[in-house]
């Protein structure tokens, strides 16, 4: 402390850059600070800074973060009043730019792991980082105004936020409780056969488009009796709720009355969420993906052969490639790349899909013929993706009863509440006349009746037309693109959720709707840089590249992306999100 005291008086009303004479580190009575990052002037971004707090010094049990699940839930607690408290002192010091500043991270209802504040599960060393905006009057240092957010305004809130004694025990109690029910619940999903659960008195409605709280006014989820389940949780309590069953899900019903609403929370649960959330006991298997169209994507040579062949152009489909994907093609290949991914679960709403791709009725299918459709659409893949692959399906669909017939179980959403309505729709399925819609005969896998005859509607396919889909294999090599990376520096940007830049090459994220923090885009920017630098070697499997990447990221945390000091604005991602975003990287080459 004396030090920077000394630094700042001996740098008072200098040049900018004198500043920078601040870098390192400083001992204060209850942390370290250390000043990482010294911005270039006050209108720049602001400098970066990092405070390392001693278990002795914050308190908090270790039974509190020796554990993953518990550390995430601590880490995301403390994150959360440190924001708060940082952000009522902001700009009470003055100056031109950004002068006065001092922000974190913000956390949205989701808990994420993230770089801005982490806890060693083996010391106990909470490491914070966070910004700050140095003053300045123009272009002239103002380091008394300096002294005041260090000396005064950051230590009170790291007194207010970060020590044991400042957060009131039973706040502690209830985040910890609740993520030992958060992991007991994922726990028991597979013993039960589920791919997500859905609690009774969940509130599944958002406030806004924009605002991820939830809505005041919504009506609790209520689980219909036929489908309920009872979990266990810890300290031999239950829960109940919607089960969601591996298998073939539909969720039909009117408009407006909360089918997408249902979709979207279950989509939502792969991750875990804060008390008051409402989704706090919405859970989903964790390699769900949410698949839709996504016209005009980049494709690199994917073999989405199961799904599209013998076009009028002659364009392989068994290594297809393309710059300006259709509706059709681009649902085809996010299928396949989520597949290849290793999803297990495949979230759909007929809203944002392909009409061509999901489904074919009757009529079209007596005036186009088979033959002349190079689409085999996603209705005739259903079952084999489970029955072979043991990949299930939720799907949301409004305007085809095709799907009735494959379905393992239909649950209709009338008033914001899901009926098991099953018997009814199987029953009006096989009672439909023929001029009904029917399953498309050109599935590549057709579904028998009990009787042993093929589903009306349904025809066999001939043994040499089947090509299915475990027979796909993902064996791309990538190699490194030496012109990116003859820059002086790859520069790694992030447009919200929106997508991410490597120097001047863009990659779009907006339809990877599980991409639900700027955080976690700019990670998946570090690792598309580190992927290229340092995995992409012209001999190695793509896939192979994201494995190996993925198992360090896990293993050595944020610090496998970045060679210097880690940056504070990063949040974890599955590998899925990782694949998604290799996969519509335009400036990928491959051997």
């Amino acid at each position: 402390m004396q030090n920077l005291d000394r630094l700042l008086r001996q740098n008072d009303h200098k040049p900018y850059p004198a500043y920078k004479a601040l870098k390192g580190g400083y001992h204060f009575p209850l942390y370290t600070l250390s000043v990482d990052h010294v911005q270039g002037d006050p209108f720049a971004a602001p400098s970066s800074l990092s405070i390392r707090i001693e278990k002795e010094k914050h308190g908090f049990p270790a039974e509190y973060y020796n554990q993953p699940h518990r550390r995430i839930m601590l880490q995301d607690l403390l994150l959360r009043g440190f924001g708060r408290e940082l952000s009522k002192c902001s700009h009470l010091a003055k100056g031109s730019g950004k002068s006065g500043t001092l922000s974190v991270s913000r956390c949205g209802e989701a808990v994420l792991e993230r770089s801005a504040l982490t806890i060693d599960p083996k010391t106990g060393t909470i490491t914070v980082r966070f910004s700050a905006g140095f003053p300045a009057a123009g272009r002239t240092t103002l380091a008394m105004e300096l002294k005041k957010m260090l000396f005064e305004l950051v230590p009170a809130a790291v007194e207010r936020s970060l020590l044991s004694r400042a957060v009131p025990k039973e706040k502690q109690e209830t985040w910890i409780a609740l993520s030992d029910d958060q992991k007991a619940i994922r726990e028991q999903l597979a013993g039960q056969g589920l791919v997500a659960f859905i609690a009774d008195g969940a509130i599944l409605p958002r406030k806004s488009g924009v605002d991820d709280t939830p809505m005041a006014s919504a009506v609790p989820f209520e689980s219909p009796v036929e489908d309920r389940v009872t979990l266990r949780l810890p300290n031999d309590r239950t829960i109940t709720g919607l089960g969601i069953k591996c298998g073939i899900t539909l969720i039909v019903g009117g408009g407006y009355h909360g089918k997408s609403t249902l979709l979207q929370a279950i989509e939502r649960g792969v991750y875990n969420h804060i008390p008051g959330d409402g989704r706090e006991y919405v859970l989903t298997e964790d390699t769900a993906m949410k698949i839709r169209s996504e016209d005009g994507r980049s494709v690199k040579k994917l073999d989405i052969s199961t799904f599209i062949r013998n076009l009028p152009n002659g364009k392989d489909t068994v290594s297809f490639s393309t710059e300006d994907a259709s509706g059709s093609t681009s649902q085809a290949s996010n299928t396949m790349e989520a597949v290849l991914s290793g999803s297990r679960t495949l979230l759909i709403d007929e809203d944002t899909s392909a009409t061509n791709f999901m489904v074919r009725d009757a009529l079209m299918q007596s005036v186009i013929h088979p033959e002349q459709e190079p689409i085999v659409p996603f209705l005739g893949r259903m079952r084999e993706l489970y029955e072979e692959s043991g990949i299930s399906t939720v799907l949301v669909a409004g305007s085809s009863g095709a799907f009735f017939h494959v379905a393992d179980r239909i649950l209709q959403m009338k008033e914001y509440k899901p009926l098991d309505i099953t018997g009814i729709a199987k029953k009006a399925a096989a009672a439909a006349p023929e001029t009904d819609v029917r399953l498309v005969p050109d599935s590549g896998s057709h579904r028998q009746s009990e009787e042993g005859s093929v589903a009306p509607g349904i025809s066999a396919v001939q043994p040499a037309e089947k090509r299915k889909m475990s027979d796909v294999k993902d064996l791309r090599v990538p190699v490194r693109n030496e012109a990116l990376l003859d820059s002086r520096r790859v520069k790694v940007r992030g447009s919200g959720t929106d997508s991410i830049s490597l120097n001047h090459e863009s990659v779009e994220l907006r339809f990877v709707e599980q991409v639900v923090d700027p955080e976690q885009a700019n990670l998946l920017g570090m690792l598309l840089r580190t992927l290229e630098e340092d995995y992409f070697d012209g001999r190695t499997l793509l896939s192979a590249c994201v494995e190996r990447l993925y198992d360090s990221l896990k293993k050595q945390g944020f610090s496998v992306v970045h060679g210097g000091s880690i940056p504070g604005n990063l949040a974890m991602v599955r590998k899925q999100e990782l694949y998604a975003m290799v996969n519509r990287y335009r400036a990928l080459k491959l051997k």
